[in-house]
């Protein structure tokens, strides 16, 4: 049996997988750092423009079954193409062009290898965009490993900083244990159901002996992208990590790595597992309140900002987490939800990393070389010094939050509540009430920081271009948004 491929709908990950082959062979000839750059942005808009392409027309499958095959009914597809798929990949490339942006200024000042770094930065993005597209078991577990396998270098590349080997090291062992347990579950669905592809999955008729072996296996393949995206307890590799990766590494992680585990789990659960919503609904509910608890109350302790957004970041995966508590009661609402808080929260905490990012390249005033600050008490003054970026990254903060003018941050909070209360989980939006009112305390106190009196020896900020104008796409988007935030709920409403 010969299969059709429909390249354009593989276009984005086609684009995004040549461009790192050919940014590999033109480091190998000594282009220059900046070419590569170009080069690796332009692929990623590129890609992004054929995401825009492909949303103006209908739905496109490829990698399909006949409909003759294993039963009836329509094909089943591994790679599907629909505004759920779009929706996703446009936000991972946009996000991923940001992170190209802030890596300018980085690979110079950390000495990283220019050409391995977008190699892997690309081959990281196309396996994301994979990942929310795949519509079997199979290809989801190859998509994942594909974005996690690059990144384990990337975030090692900082060579001269054991810390970075240590973090790379811990992210490995985590991962390599994470993909274990969910190839365990998969295979116990699979010899439950008798399928891979998520449709069929759904349709399967189970015997009642079987019952416990797929409630097992569904179980453990939550717990595998629950180690992806670090949800309680499988967390405790995001602080170190972030900490000890290159800072658009971090946020590559926290923003593009969380958006495709999240997008990959909703599908999982929606397409594949809502007949066992019993099984996974109160689990997840569980997971979310545990996860947005302990995340906020250790940031709290905080006093390193990366250490800060890493266990920010833990507890936004409980807020993110929490619609689908509702099991198979209201399932499109809760992803819809979901989709939207991922959605929001991509633009405030990359906006976020990008200042952070920005800071990092201070200098002493009168010398060549970088302080060694890196506590939040570092950020006094900052309004004094660079008013500019002390008012995004203030923006930033206050839509992390929930507050306003951040609406943005507001409106995703509000959506996550109103689908754990139309689904019935009424405890766990209480848990979230909660959190909420924690969550203001460290986000506000870092704002505060920035228009208080400085103590710090002064010094310059050396902002480059590529940076300023990554800060300056985020903040643009975290003000439309805040304005116009029913731009994102009417696209989700569209899209699932």
């Amino acid at each position: 049996m010969i299969q059709g491929i429909d390249y354009a709908a593989v276009a984005p990950v086609l684009l995004v997988a040549v461009a790192a082959v050919l940014v590999l062979m033109l480091d190998a000839f000594g282009t220059p750092r900046a070419v590569l750059g170009w080069v690796s942005s332009g692929a990623l808009a590129l890609g992004l423009a054929s995401v825009i392409a492909l949303a103006s027309g209908d739905r496109r499958a490829t990698f399909c079954l006949p409909s003759g095959l294993r039963g009836s009914g329509p094909p089943s597809c591994s790679y599907v193409a629909d505004h759920f798929t779009l929706l996703f990949q446009g936000l991972v490339l946009a996000a991923a062009v940001v992170v190209v942006l802030l890596s300018v200024g980085e690979i110079t000042r950390s000495a990283l290898p220019a050409g391995e770094y977008h190699f892997l930065l690309l081959s990281a993005t196309a396996g994301a965009i994979t990942l929310v597209a795949a519509r079997d078991l199979i290809t989801l577990v190859v998509a994942l490993e594909t974005l996690s396998l690059p990144v384990f270098a990337l975030v090692a590349l900082r060579r001269y900083d054991g810390v970075a080997s240590e973090a790379s090291l811990k992210l490995f062992l985590v991962s390599v244990i994470s993909t274990a347990v969910m190839l365990f579950g998969i295979s116990l669905v699979y010899g439950a159901t008798g399928a891979m592809h998520l449709d069929r999955i759904a349709l399967a008729h189970v015997p009642a002996g079987l019952q416990p072996v797929a409630s097992v296996g569904v179980v453990l393949v939550i717990a595998g992208f629950a180690f992806k995206v670090a949800v309680v307890p499988f967390h405790f590799w995001a602080p170190d990590v972030y900490q000890g990766s290159p800072l658009p590494v971090a946020a590559f992680l926290s923003v593009i790595s969380k958006a495709a585990g999240f997008a990959g789990l909703a599908i999982t659960l929606a397409l594949g597992f809502p007949a066992y919503g019993h099984v996974w609904g109160p689990l997840v509910g569980v997971l979310a309140a545990l996860t947005m608890t302990l995340g906020n109350l250790v940031a709290l302790r905080q006093r390193h900002p990366v250490r800060l957004l890493a266990w920010s970041s833990v507890a936004q995966s409980g807020y993110m987490l929490a619609p689908l508590a509702v099991g198979s009661h209201h399932l499109p609402q809760a992803v819809a939800a979901t989709v939207a808080y991922v959605a929001l929260y991509a633009v405030m905490n990359l906006g976020a990393f990008a200042v952070v990012t920005a800071f990092g390249r201070r200098l002493r005033r009168g010398t060549a070389s970088y302080p060694s600050l890196d506590e939040l008490a570092d950020y006094r003054g900052l309004a004094r010094r660079s008013p500019l970026m002390a008012a995004a990254l203030a923006f930033f903060l206050i839509c992390l939050a929930g507050l306003p003018p951040g609406i943005m941050g507001l409106f995703a909070k509000i959506v996550v509540f109103r689908a754990a209360i139309g689904g019935g989980v009424t405890w766990l939006a209480v848990v979230m009430a909660l959190n909420t009112v924690i969550g203001l305390y460290y986000y506000l106190a870092w704002a505060v920081r920035l228009f208080a009196a400085p103590e710090a020896e002064p010094y310059d900020l050396r902002t480059g271009p590529a940076v300023g104008l990554a800060i300056g796409v985020a903040a643009a988007g975290a003000v439309v948004l805040s304005v116009a935030p029913q731009i994102v709920l009417q696209t989700v409403s569209i899209v699932t």
